[in-house]
C-alpha cells in the first residue's frame, strides 16, 4: 500500500495519471482499441452511447497523451485509423483490475 510519507509526490503522480484517462469514455476507448486498430465509425459503434463530437474530443486528448495513434491513409476519401500505442497498452493491467473491481463492486452494491 502507499506510504503516507510520500503523499504529495504520490498524489501528483496519481493526478497526472487521472488527468490522462479522466472521464467516462477514455478507458472504454482504450479497451476498444486494445483488440486492434479501428476507424472512427467502428469505435463509435463499440463505445456504446458516445456521441461523435465526444469521441472526436476524447481521441484528440488520448493522442495528445500518446495513448492513441492516429494514421491518415492517402485514399479518396481519406481513411483514418486509430490504434493504441505501447504507452496506452501499459494501462492494460489497470483496465483489467478496474474490470475485476467493477464486477465485485456491482455484486456488492447491486447484488448482480
Amino acid at each position: 500500500m502507499l506510504n503516507g510519507d510520500r503523499c504529495p509526490k504520490t498524489m501528483l503522480s496519481i493526478k497526472d495519471a487521472l488527468d490522462a484517462v479522466e472521464g467516462k469514455w477514455k478507458l472504454l476507448i482504450l479497451f476498444a482499441l486494445s483488440s486492434g486498430p479501428k476507424r472512427f465509425t467502428q469505435l463509435a459503434k463499440e463505445v456504446n452511447g458516445i456521441t461523435d463530437k465526444t469521441l472526436s474530443k476524447e481521441l484528440k486528448s488520448l493522442e495528445g497523451n500518446q495513448l492513441v495513434k492516429r494514421v491518415v491513409y492517402d485514399t479518396f476519401p481519406p481513411t483514418v485509423e486509430y490504434s493504441i500505442t505501447s504507452h496506452g497498452m501499459s494501462l492494460e493491467k489497470v483496465i483489467e483490475e478496474l474490470h475485476y473491481w467493477g464486477l465485485a463492486h456491482r455484486k456488492l452494491i447491486i447484488g448482480k
